[in-house]
Protein backbone atom coordinates (compact mmCIF):
# COMPACT_ATOMS: atom_id res chain seq x y z
CA UNK A 1 0.00 0.00 0.00
CA UNK A 2 1.63 3.35 -0.90
CA UNK A 3 2.56 6.32 1.78
CA UNK A 4 -0.47 8.70 2.32
CA UNK A 5 0.42 12.17 3.19
CA UNK A 6 -1.38 14.94 3.81
CA UNK A 7 0.16 17.88 1.73
CA UNK A 8 -0.76 21.80 2.87
CA UNK A 9 -1.15 22.95 -0.49
CA UNK A 10 -5.05 23.09 -2.67
CA UNK A 11 -4.69 20.22 -4.80
CA UNK A 12 -8.09 20.78 -6.76
CA UNK A 13 -6.34 23.32 -9.84
CA UNK A 14 -3.55 20.44 -10.21
CA UNK A 15 -3.71 17.99 -13.21
CA UNK A 16 -2.28 14.69 -14.26
CA UNK A 17 1.66 14.43 -14.92
CA UNK A 18 1.76 18.22 -12.95
CA UNK A 19 5.19 17.99 -10.77
CA UNK A 20 5.11 19.57 -7.39
CA UNK A 21 7.80 20.16 -4.74
CA UNK A 22 6.14 18.61 -1.36
CA UNK A 23 5.81 20.99 1.64
CA UNK A 24 8.30 20.48 4.23
CA UNK A 25 6.40 18.46 6.75
CA UNK A 26 5.93 15.56 3.54
CA UNK A 27 8.79 15.61 2.08
CA UNK A 28 10.16 15.26 5.86
CA UNK A 29 8.04 12.08 5.68
CA UNK A 30 9.27 10.49 2.25
CA UNK A 31 12.72 11.05 3.60
CA UNK A 32 12.77 9.60 6.80
CA UNK A 33 10.66 6.73 4.57
CA UNK A 34 14.14 6.80 2.38
CA UNK A 35 11.80 6.54 -0.39
CA UNK A 36 13.48 6.18 -4.03
CA UNK A 37 12.04 8.17 -7.19
CA UNK A 38 9.75 6.06 -8.96
CA UNK A 39 8.07 4.47 -5.72
CA UNK A 40 4.23 5.60 -5.34
CA UNK A 41 2.61 7.92 -2.93
CA UNK A 42 -1.04 8.66 -1.79
CA UNK A 43 -1.27 12.45 -1.85
CA UNK A 44 -4.68 14.49 0.23
CA UNK A 45 -5.19 18.26 1.30
CA UNK A 46 -8.24 17.66 2.92
CA UNK A 47 -10.71 18.54 -0.03
CA UNK A 48 -11.96 15.12 -0.25
CA UNK A 49 -10.17 13.51 -2.79
CA UNK A 50 -6.63 11.43 -2.99
CA UNK A 51 -3.87 11.64 -5.94
CA UNK A 52 -1.93 8.77 -6.60
CA UNK A 53 1.60 10.14 -7.11
CA UNK A 54 5.36 9.15 -7.95
CA UNK A 55 8.30 9.84 -6.20
CA UNK A 56 10.44 11.65 -9.11
CA UNK A 57 13.08 13.63 -6.97
CA UNK A 58 15.08 13.40 -3.86
CA UNK A 59 16.87 16.13 -2.43
CA UNK A 60 18.13 17.34 0.78
CA UNK A 61 15.86 19.82 1.32
CA UNK A 62 13.47 19.09 -1.22
CA UNK A 63 11.01 16.23 -2.51
CA UNK A 64 9.34 16.18 -5.94
CA UNK A 65 6.62 14.17 -7.02
CA UNK A 66 4.43 13.53 -10.49
CA UNK A 67 0.63 13.66 -9.69
CA UNK A 68 -1.17 10.63 -11.63
CA UNK A 69 -4.72 10.35 -11.10
CA UNK A 70 -7.17 11.97 -8.89
CA UNK A 71 -9.57 9.92 -6.87
CA UNK A 72 -13.13 11.10 -5.17
CA UNK A 73 -13.23 9.09 -2.08
CA UNK A 74 -15.90 9.02 1.30
CA UNK A 75 -14.66 7.49 4.24
CA UNK A 76 -16.33 10.04 6.72
CA UNK A 77 -19.53 9.36 8.70
CA UNK A 78 -23.03 10.22 8.01
CA UNK A 79 -23.14 12.33 11.11
CA UNK A 80 -21.04 15.14 11.26
CA UNK A 81 -19.60 14.58 14.69
CA UNK A 82 -18.15 17.63 17.15
CA UNK A 83 -16.21 15.88 20.19
CA UNK A 84 -16.49 19.61 23.17
CA UNK A 85 -13.66 17.82 25.46
CA UNK A 86 -12.66 19.40 28.51
CA UNK A 87 -8.97 18.71 27.98
CA UNK A 88 -7.71 16.05 30.49
CA UNK A 89 -4.11 16.60 32.32
CA UNK A 90 -1.03 14.55 31.02
CA UNK A 91 -0.51 13.66 27.63
CA UNK A 92 -4.12 12.09 27.42
CA UNK A 93 -5.37 14.67 24.96
CA UNK A 94 -3.07 13.28 22.26
CA UNK A 95 -4.50 10.17 22.67
CA UNK A 96 -8.20 11.86 22.16
CA UNK A 97 -7.58 13.74 19.06
CA UNK A 98 -5.72 10.54 18.04
CA UNK A 99 -8.48 8.04 17.92
CA UNK A 100 -11.45 10.36 17.36
CA UNK A 101 -9.72 11.54 13.64
CA UNK A 102 -10.05 7.49 13.49
CA UNK A 103 -13.55 7.10 14.05
CA UNK A 104 -14.24 9.55 12.31
CA UNK A 105 -14.91 12.92 14.21
CA UNK A 106 -14.91 15.87 11.99
CA UNK A 107 -13.84 18.41 14.58
CA UNK A 108 -12.64 18.44 18.29
CA UNK A 109 -13.13 21.69 20.76
CA UNK A 110 -10.44 21.74 23.55
CA UNK A 111 -12.48 23.51 26.40
CA UNK A 112 -11.64 24.54 30.04
CA UNK A 113 -14.13 24.28 33.23
CA UNK A 114 -14.44 25.08 36.97
CA UNK A 115 -12.63 21.50 37.52
CA UNK A 116 -9.85 21.38 35.08
CA UNK A 117 -6.55 20.35 35.80
CA UNK A 118 -5.03 21.73 33.13
CA UNK A 119 -5.29 25.16 31.88
CA UNK A 120 -3.77 26.61 28.63
CA UNK A 121 -3.86 30.22 26.99
CA UNK A 122 -2.18 32.66 24.63
CA UNK A 123 1.13 31.21 22.97
CA UNK A 124 1.22 28.10 25.26
CA UNK A 125 -2.95 27.19 24.30
CA UNK A 126 -1.76 27.58 20.22
CA UNK A 127 1.36 25.52 20.13
CA UNK A 128 -0.78 23.07 21.96
CA UNK A 129 -3.35 23.42 19.71
CA UNK A 130 -0.94 23.10 17.05
CA UNK A 131 0.52 19.80 18.24
CA UNK A 132 -2.59 18.58 18.17
CA UNK A 133 -3.64 19.36 14.38
CA UNK A 134 -0.49 17.63 13.86
CA UNK A 135 -1.77 14.39 15.80
CA UNK A 136 -4.91 14.21 13.91
CA UNK A 137 -2.91 14.65 10.19
CA UNK A 138 -1.28 11.63 11.11
CA UNK A 139 -3.96 9.79 12.23
CA UNK A 140 -5.81 10.86 9.00
CA UNK A 141 -3.26 9.84 7.01
CA UNK A 142 -2.52 6.20 8.48
CA UNK A 143 -6.60 5.33 8.62
CA UNK A 144 -7.16 6.87 5.18
CA UNK A 145 -9.18 9.57 5.82
CA UNK A 146 -8.95 12.05 2.70
CA UNK A 147 -10.49 15.14 5.54
CA UNK A 148 -8.58 15.33 8.88
CA UNK A 149 -10.13 16.19 11.73
CA UNK A 150 -10.22 19.97 12.48
CA UNK A 151 -8.91 21.23 15.89
CA UNK A 152 -10.33 23.90 17.30
CA UNK A 153 -8.60 26.88 19.58
CA UNK A 154 -9.05 26.44 23.38
CA UNK A 155 -11.84 28.38 25.30
CA UNK A 156 -13.34 28.21 28.50
CA UNK A 157 -16.46 26.35 28.50
CA UNK A 158 -18.27 29.49 29.68
CA UNK A 159 -17.29 31.39 26.63
CA UNK A 160 -17.65 28.31 24.20
CA UNK A 161 -21.26 28.05 25.37
CA UNK A 162 -22.07 31.64 25.27
CA UNK A 163 -21.29 31.41 21.21
CA UNK A 164 -23.72 29.03 21.20
CA UNK A 165 -26.56 31.40 22.23
CA UNK A 166 -26.07 32.89 18.47
CA UNK A 167 -27.59 30.01 17.15
CA UNK A 168 -30.28 30.10 18.51
CA UNK A 169 -30.68 26.85 21.19
CA UNK A 170 -30.35 24.18 18.34
CA UNK A 171 -30.13 24.48 14.92
CA UNK A 172 -32.36 22.14 12.92
CA UNK A 173 -30.88 19.03 12.00
CA UNK A 174 -28.25 19.21 14.68
CA UNK A 175 -28.46 17.57 18.32
CA UNK A 176 -26.17 18.33 21.27
CA UNK A 177 -25.12 15.55 24.02
CA UNK A 178 -24.26 16.16 27.30
CA UNK A 179 -22.45 13.23 28.77
CA UNK A 180 -23.32 13.22 32.61
CA UNK A 181 -22.98 10.31 35.35
CA UNK A 182 -26.19 11.08 37.37
CA UNK A 183 -28.54 11.45 34.16
CA UNK A 184 -31.64 9.31 34.24
CA UNK A 185 -31.41 8.32 30.71
CA UNK A 186 -28.93 6.30 28.72
CA UNK A 187 -27.24 7.07 25.34
CA UNK A 188 -29.49 4.43 23.57
CA UNK A 189 -32.47 6.58 24.29
CA UNK A 190 -30.58 9.97 22.76
CA UNK A 191 -29.32 7.90 19.50
CA UNK A 192 -32.70 6.55 19.07
CA UNK A 193 -34.37 9.80 19.22
CA UNK A 194 -31.65 11.47 16.97
CA UNK A 195 -33.48 10.78 14.12
CA UNK A 196 -32.02 11.90 10.79
CA UNK A 197 -30.10 14.63 12.13
CA UNK A 198 -26.54 15.24 10.33
CA UNK A 199 -24.51 17.27 12.70
CA UNK A 200 -23.94 15.95 16.86
CA UNK A 201 -22.18 17.59 19.20
CA UNK A 202 -20.89 16.06 22.82
CA UNK A 203 -20.09 17.49 25.15
CA UNK A 204 -17.94 15.75 27.68
CA UNK A 205 -16.35 17.01 31.04
CA UNK A 206 -13.21 16.50 33.46
CA UNK A 207 -12.80 14.16 35.89
CA UNK A 208 -15.21 14.49 38.49
CA UNK A 209 -17.40 15.80 35.70
CA UNK A 210 -18.99 18.89 35.44
CA UNK A 211 -20.64 21.01 38.05
CA UNK A 212 -24.18 21.84 38.43
CA UNK A 213 -24.23 25.18 36.97
CA UNK A 214 -22.35 24.28 34.21
CA UNK A 215 -24.38 21.45 33.69
CA UNK A 216 -27.42 23.48 33.89
CA UNK A 217 -25.93 26.14 31.55
CA UNK A 218 -25.24 23.69 28.64
CA UNK A 219 -28.92 22.72 29.01
CA UNK A 220 -30.23 26.05 28.73
CA UNK A 221 -28.64 25.49 25.30
CA UNK A 222 -30.01 22.43 23.93
CA UNK A 223 -27.95 20.18 25.42
CA UNK A 224 -29.31 16.98 26.78
CA UNK A 225 -27.88 14.82 29.35
CA UNK A 226 -27.33 10.86 29.00
CA UNK A 227 -25.50 8.50 30.91
CA UNK A 228 -22.73 5.72 29.18
CA UNK A 229 -24.10 2.70 31.87
CA UNK A 230 -23.24 1.91 35.54
CA UNK A 231 -19.45 2.64 35.35
CA UNK A 232 -17.69 5.68 35.85
CA UNK A 233 -15.65 6.13 32.53
CA UNK A 234 -12.47 8.33 32.37
CA UNK A 235 -12.81 11.95 31.06
CA UNK A 236 -10.41 10.44 27.97
CA UNK A 237 -12.36 7.46 27.77
CA UNK A 238 -16.40 8.85 27.94
CA UNK A 239 -16.71 10.58 24.66
CA UNK A 240 -14.66 8.33 22.29
CA UNK A 241 -16.98 5.58 24.41
CA UNK A 242 -19.86 7.63 22.42
CA UNK A 243 -17.91 8.11 18.65
CA UNK A 244 -17.18 4.61 18.74
CA UNK A 245 -20.77 3.64 19.32
CA UNK A 246 -21.99 5.85 16.39
CA UNK A 247 -19.38 5.17 13.81
CA UNK A 248 -20.36 0.79 14.26
CA UNK A 249 -23.79 1.78 14.18
CA UNK A 250 -23.09 2.59 10.44
CA UNK A 251 -21.35 -0.12 9.81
Amino acid sequence: MAVRLFVEVALATSGEGDDLALPPGAARHVQVLRLQPGEAVTLFDGSGDEWTAEVTAMGRSEVRVALKSRQAVDRELRRAVTLAVVMPANDRMDGIVEKACELGAVAIQPLMSERSVLRLSGERAEKKRAHWQGVAIAAAEQCGRAKPLQVAAVKTLSAWLAELDADAQTDAGEQRWLLSPVAAQPLSVLTASSGQSNRVVVLSGPEGGLSEAEEQSARARGFHAAKLGPRILRADTAPLAVLGWLALSEC
